[in-house]
């Protein structure tokens, strides 16, 4: 059987820093000669572009699928487009509406399947924002993330990596828009806690670094105007870092919306990472790739 990556914790602790380790290696036969099929149901920047890099940075060839041109579910059902698509790459990618479409391709895979985002989880994200993390400190055990904003894919696959690299996990929400009970359920089976509040202040409180998201995702723009009104006070501000460590940096998947979620200032400011995050997206959809195909397993 092979192995997927849907979420963060399909790895064990020492797989995940096994994967952090790779993705600051190369290894440019690992894909000579062969294919990796993206299927992306969502527009994409940062994902398309890293992960299509990565894999050429493989020696292999990305071959990018378009909705239109598949129609899973739909034109062909999911099973089949697995299968199909099985017979002449080395690695599926899916970027997806529905957490089910994933699991229901790798389930009929006979190659490698990498979530590249669902409505549940972000697992690439997560390895790129803790590599970033790793780089900066030279460790993750032992630091405080505080994440401030909506409890969405990327900030539940983010817990749950954090938890298992023995990082402190706070959040802060406003009513809502928490972590409802089956997720943190979810995210605390990999050992530990996380911290849930609807004070950033509390949140962000010596924290090594803070992170945040857009307050509407994909699909949620019917839902802008009021989601700008429950988010008021959830800005991250130059003042608000003030009550972090001295020395934090500051996160962010991207897109961002400057002047909602974060201002302009912090954006440009000296604690944030941005850009070298969106880097690693490439090195550690790289890492994540070469660790599945290499059968590396710790």
């Amino acid at each position: 059987m092979p192995s997927h990556l849907l979420e963060i914790d399909d790895l064990s602790s020492a797989e995940l820093d096994k994967v952090l380790s790779l993705s600051t290696q190369s290894s440019e036969e690992l894909l000579l000669g062969k294919g990796a099929a993206l299927l992306f149901e969502k527009p994409s920047n940062r994902t398309r572009n890293s992960m299509e890099m990565a894999i050429v940075q493989l020696g292999g060839h990305p071959v990018t699928i378009r909705p239109d041109e598949v129609g899973i579910g739909k034109r062909e059902s999911t099973g089949d487009v697995a299968k199909t698509l099985s017979c002449y790459h080395a690695l599926i990618g899916a970027r997806v509406f529905d957490h089910k479409t994933v699991s229901e391709l790798s389930a009929y895979s006979s190659v490698p399947v990498i979530n590249m985002l669902s409505d549940e989880a972000h697992p690439l994200q997560a390895l790129a924002d803790l590599l970033t993390i790793k780089q900066e400190f030279g460790q993750l055990k032992g630091l405080k993330i505080a994440y401030i904003g909506d409890s969405n894919n990327v900030a539940r696959s983010l817990a749950i990596g954090s938890l298992m690299a023995g990082v402190e996990f706070s959040v802060a929400s406003p009513k809502g828009y928490e972590f409802s009970e089956a997720s943190l359920k979810r995210i605390q089976s990999v050992g530990g806690q996380i911290l849930q509040t609807g004070e950033p202040e509390t949140a962000v409180e010596g924290a090594n670094v803070i992170y945040t998201d857009v307050w509407t995702s994909m699909g949620q723009e019917k839902e802008s105007a009021t989601r700008l009104r429950d988010f008021n006070g959830f800005t991250v501000t130059m003042e608000m870092l003030s009550l972090a460590d001295p020395e934090s940096i500051f996160l962010h998947c991207l897109p961002a919306h400057p002047n909602e979620e974060v201002t302009q200032e912090v954006l440009d400011s000296s604690y944030s990472r941005i850009w070298k995050q969106a880097e690693n997206r490439m090195h550690s959809a790289r890492g994540a790739i070469a660790f599945l195909l290499s059968n590396e397993g710790v």
